[in-house]
């Protein structure tokens, strides 16, 4: 739309001019960008959440959609540059909080490609090369896990919530049509002689339960199997409870973790595998972040029977260097993805269309319009290739190690456990008080360092020995860049707040 003594009042992305356009308007972004690093003084503004909100009030004023636009340079400077002073700053060596790394340059680049391009998965004319993108990083995916990539397939999705919700919902389905000859997806659950069961050990990923609520299986329906010394599944707890399981329970699922995001647990997957198989069971393996082990030939071995699972989550944009979304989930054998309408590509049972190849991903993912993130996962990884890869895992484990060793040393920190993969637990011990007052401190501990914008660091919940839940704060070393020195000056500073707390320098 233009008049003729005007300018365009806008330009789409894709045109020989809007790609012009696009040109000026990133480099304009990229300018703010840097202006914003350059005055950083931490991984995050200083201010805390009523900062955070002075900032979006003093910005986000007006209607959202006014009745007359502005320029694209305009609308870019206004959102722009709050967006980024108030982002976590996932370069720096004290954001340590969550499973975010700093994506690499190209993974960015590969971004902006997929949004100018605007394709989509679910029709062949929606995307024909982004369609077979998709199917070859699957394929690749699923042999880099162990599978079989002639018979495995699997889809890209959102994230690990989403994919553990995929997974329970074919593990019903197939399991429940196996058991009973009854598919839920045609006739519910009401349909189905018997109340299903999921068994999954303690400290599960909460989307595992939020999964059996959405699939009608129910929270109680979830038979939590006895851990080990370790926190790994025992295969034969989990035996026991099968064989001991009332006529009117199926069991249609059992969840392994592979790499817990608190504590680097992997449970015994060959053996569970066996459990599984004898009882006709579907074995998901939660591995949305301790896949990354499987770049590292020092840490694979960790993975040992993954390939075993009937399924697996992975997420790229934890432990992979993409951006997010960069999840996929992988099963074992492509056909149990029935679940979400996936349809036989013979021309006994397909259209034209379907027989002459025009084939999309609609029927294997909860979503229709899906964007490609495949480019993204494939540009990251020929980028980095094999042993750079290794290199950023090894070298993030390392730092992991280092860590837990200098917390070790500190009388007044308490070292969790040490660390397989990249996760460090641990907790400051104040000189008076018990575990309800420790607790609280270290909750007070983390909440003003994040306040005042030194250090951003997770925190949470884990049961001792004793049966005794505590507080611990958390490191999450995914950025390979980080050095030693640097996580020691995060630790110093954390010991100088947290003496400065002990003694009220601090209200």
């Amino acid at each position: 739309m233009s008049t003729s003594d005007s300018e365009p009042l806008f330009r789409t992305a894709g045109t020989v001019a809007g790609l012009e356009s696009v040109r000026s308007l990133m480099n304009a972004a990229l300018d703010i960008l840097q202006d914003v690093s350059a005055q950083r003084t931490g991984p995050v503004a200083p201010g805390g959440p009523e900062g955070a909100r002075a900032a979006a009030r003093e910005v986000l004023t007006g209607p959202l959609l006014p009745e007359e636009g502005s320029a694209p340079e305009t609308a870019l400077a206004d959102l722009v540059r709050p967006y980024a002073q108030w982002s976590a700053d996932l370069t720096h060596p004290a954001a340590l909080a969550r499973m975010q790394p700093p994506p690499i340059d190209a993974a960015a680049v590969a971004e902006l490609v997929a949004a100018v391009l605007n394709q989509s998965l679910h029709a062949w004319e929606s995307g024909p090369f982004a369609l077979e993108l998709d199917r070859w990083v699957v394929a690749r995916l699923a042999e880099l896990a162990g599978y079989d990539p002639e018979e495995a397939g699997g889809t890209l999705t959102p994230g690990g919530s989403v994919s553990n919700l995929m997974a329970m919902t074919m593990a019903r389905d197939t399991v429940l049509a196996d058991k009973t000859g009854v598919y839920p997806f045609l006739g519910g659950m009401r349909a189905c002689a018997g109340q299903p069961v999921v068994l999954c050990p303690v400290g599960v990923h909460f989307s595992i339960e939020r999964a059996v609520r959405l699939l009608g299986i129910g929270e109680e329906n979830i038979v939590t199997v006895p851990v080990d010394k370790a926190g790994r599944m025992i295969p034969e707890e989990a035996d026991r409870i099968l064989r001991e399981l009332p006529e009117d329970k199926i069991a249609v699922a059992m969840v392994a973790v592979a790499g817990s995001t608190d504590l680097g647990i992997v449970d015994p997957l060959p053996e569970l595998a066996a459990v599984a198989r004898r009882h006709g069971v579907w074995l998901h393996a939660d591995a949305a972040y301790g896949a990354g082990a499987l770049f590292s030939p020092r840490l694979r071995g960790l993975l040992d029977g993954l390939a075993e699972a009937d399924s697996i989550t992975v997420d790229l944009h934890k432990f992979g260097w993409s951006p997010a979304s960069s999840a996929v989930l992988l099963v074992r054998r492509s056909e149990t993805l029935l679940s979400f309408g996936l349809q036989p590509t013979t021309c006994l049972s397909a259209d034209d269309d379907t027989c002459a190849g025009f084939i999309g991903l609609q029927g294997s993912s909860l979503q229709t319009t899906r964007r490609s993130d495949a480019l993204k996962i494939a540009i990251t990884m020929r980028t980095l290739g094999a042993r750079t890869m290794a290199a950023m895992v090894d070298t993030c484990h390392d730092l992991a190690r280092y860590a837990a060793e200098r917390i070790d040393r500190e009388a007044r920190l308490e070292l969790f456990a040490e660390p397989p993969l990249t996760s460090v637990l641990f907790r400051y011990v104040p000189p008076q008080g018990g575990d309800a007052e420790a607790d609280a401190f270290n909750g007070r501990l983390r909440r003003r360092l994040m306040e005042e914008g030194r250090s951003l660091i997770a925190r949470t919940h884990i049961t001792g020995e004793d049966g005794v839940s505590r507080v611990y704060l958390k490191l999450m070393l995914l950025n390979p860049e980080t050095t030693p020195e640097q996580l020691d000056h995060v630790l110093d500073d954390l010991l100088a707040a947290a003496e400065e707390q002990e003694t009220g320098a601090h209200a």
